[in-house]
């Protein structure tokens, strides 16, 4: 739970949007600040203060006993103004616990952890189990000194810096990085990184222990010289799915138990079936086939409990590392109009796809040791095959793209073929219709529609079929991509069709380059530019035409969201 000390009305209301904005998750400590403290220090695993930071400060000291067990400490000002991780910034997720907070209560947060200041991931920053030197490698890392990297796999972690050799040996000094799931030998310049590699899939007899289960996996994992911090899951068979003692023993690790039918079960092929469990169940494994499903290596065949009466088998495989994609919409151009999760994304990925200029836009973002794959314009569709190769590797990957990625964005050709064997994660972003919209007023307050006229995208008879029909359902348009140098006449004959269907008052706003140098914003009307032409108009601009009841109000254009009606 998030203890949120507040003694203060401003504070009370503060603590109270955390508490509506993360239901379940916070107790709200009212009484006076030496009190609260102490007694959510003792409750909470994580805390946000809303007092001076010296206070903070004095207050939990004589509480402090180690950093790994400490709770986290977020501090607020009283003005608001600042998220500032005080305590636990890594161990215990103050830096992470800083930016949720910030971005609920819109203020800014202050990391001063020395990985985060410089830019570099945190070996227990990445997401895993990390054993070992994890303080000296870390130490290295930050120093500059050569650290060697190795890895069974390739896995979709944040980029590392370039002194970080991957797959090698460090050229001087001891220090090395090791991801694996094998129980290895620790020592002194040794950090161990624990990948979720490993599926235990469990058969059970009803009424199985959680004991009975754990007792097993534990065994099987030893003798198998595996470690039980990269194991992802457990696995069974749906009709399990309220077996308590699997329950239990997935909570009692912090792992997920995920259950399949028995129809997709008795697809997979397995050493050992069985015809009783076939008969009883529908398939004839359950252990070895809940841990191979999806694809993966069996490490350890089935095996029985050692008890007199056995109620549980246990399998376990091991399963290839799965690339992330993160498609992300970069925005209109403002560096403030980038959304708070596109920048986390980008400095999760360890590689970065995308045109060469919003590459240029966003690579202070980035970690060092960051790997740019940027082209020029008009290779999207190699940009998106690019990004698809190397989410396949296993790597880490953001696909770059201004507005939303979504909207004639790179989303679309990179999940036209998209065949599930790397996760992906959208990340939304201010489109250039938003951007305009609110530079013009209010013009989109009812329903409108995006049309590119882009000939590349689209045949000119099909876009002028889906511009005659939304001109005649009166929608305000936001047209894309109106006009280039060998494209000069699609615009034109748009803007006539439109003329067909409302007046020549009809407000119109050209707005070129939102948010970026060289901003222009132009509102004229639909009898005007029909009358002289679109020449000013080009590939940076947005044009947005009002419908029937859109209007100026005192410079600013609107379309009223329709209301009246009801009088």
């Amino acid at each position: 739970m998030i203890g949120l000390i507040a003694v203060t009305s401003a504070g009370r209301g503060a603590a109270h949007e955390l508490a509506n904005a993360w239901p379940g998750e916070t107790v709200l400590y009212e009484e006076t600040a030496a009190q609260s403290l102490p007694a959510a220090f003792a409750e909470c695993s994580q805390v946000v203060a809303f007092l001076a930071a010296g206070a903070v400060i004095r207050l939990v000291s004589p509480l402090l006993k180690d950093k790994h067990t400490d709770p986290a400490v977020v501090c607020v000002d009283e003005g608001r103004h600042f998220a500032i991780s005080l305590l636990g910034g890594h161990s215990g997720g103050a830096n992470a616990l800083a930016e949720r907070v910030a971005e609920v209560l819109g203020v800014e947060p202050i990391v001063t952890t020395a990985s985060d200041a410089v830019g570099i991931c945190a070996l227990d920053q990445l997401g895993w189990p990390v054993e070992g030197d994890v303080a000296g490698v870390g130490r290295a890392m930050l120093d500059g000194e050569s650290i060697g990297f190795s890895s069974e796999g390739i896995w979709p972690i944040p980029a590392l810096p370039e002194n970080v050799a991957i797959n090698e040996e460090p050229t001087s000094g001891r220090n090395q990085i090791l991801v694996t799931d094998r129980l290895v030998e620790s020592g002194p310049g040794l950090a161990v990184l624990r990948p979720p590699s490993l599926v235990v899939g469990v058969g059970a007899s009803r009424g199985v222990s959680a004991d009975e289960v754990l007792e097993l996996i534990d065994s099987l994992l030893a003798d198998a010289q595996l470690s039980a911090h990269s194991v992802r899951h457990l696995a069974t068979i749906d009709v399990k799915a309220d077996e308590v003692g699997l329950i239990e023993a997935a909570k009692r690790r912090g792992w997920t138990l995920h259950t399949y039918p028995a129809t997709a079960l008795v697809e997979v092929a397995v050493p050992n079936p069985s015809e009783r469990v076939m008969a009883e169940v529908g398939t004839a494994s359950v252990a070895e086939a809940s841990a191979l499903f999806g694809g993966g290596t069996l490490l350890v065949g089935k095996n029985k409990s050692h008890r007199d009466a056995p109620m549980a088998t246990v399998a376990i495989a091991r399963h290839d590392p799965r690339g992330r994609l993160a498609i992300i919409g970069l925005g209109p151009g403002a560096r403030d109009l980038l959304t708070l999760r596109a920048k986390k994304e980008l400095r999760r990925a360890s590689v970065v796809v995308g045109l060469d200029q919003y590459v240029e836009q966003i690579d202070d973002l980035l970690r060092p040791g960051t790997r740019l794959l940027a082209t020029g314009l008009g290779n999207e569709e190699e940009r998106a095959r690019s990004a698809i190769a190397e989410a396949k590797k296993g790597y880490a990957v953001a696909l770059i793209g201004s507005g939303d990625a979504g909207v004639y964005g790179m989303a679309s050709p990179a999940l036209e073929d998209f065949d599930g064997t790397f996760d992906v994660v959208g990340v939304p972003g201010i489109t250039a219709a938003t951007a305009a919209s609110s530079l013009l007023g209010a013009p989109m307050g009812h329903d409108h529609c995006s049309i590119s006229l882009s000939d590349l995208h689209t045949r000119w008879p099909i876009s002028e079929k889906r511009i005659k029909a939304a001109a005649e359902g009166d929608f305000v348009f936001s047209f894309y991509n109106p006009r280039s140098k060998g494209r000069d006449w699609q615009l034109d004959s748009a803007l006539t069709l439109l003329a067909e269907h409302r007046p020549e008052t009809t407000p119109v706003g050209l707005v070129r380059a939102a948010s970026r140098s060289g901003e222009s914003v132009t509102v004229t009307t639909l009898g005007e530019l029909v009358t002289t032409g679109t020449a000013a108009v080009d590939m940076f601009t947005l044009v947005l035409v009002g419908n029937s009841y859109s209007r100026l109000a005192a410079g600013q254009m609107v379309t009223p969201r329709g209301y009246g009606w009801k009088s």
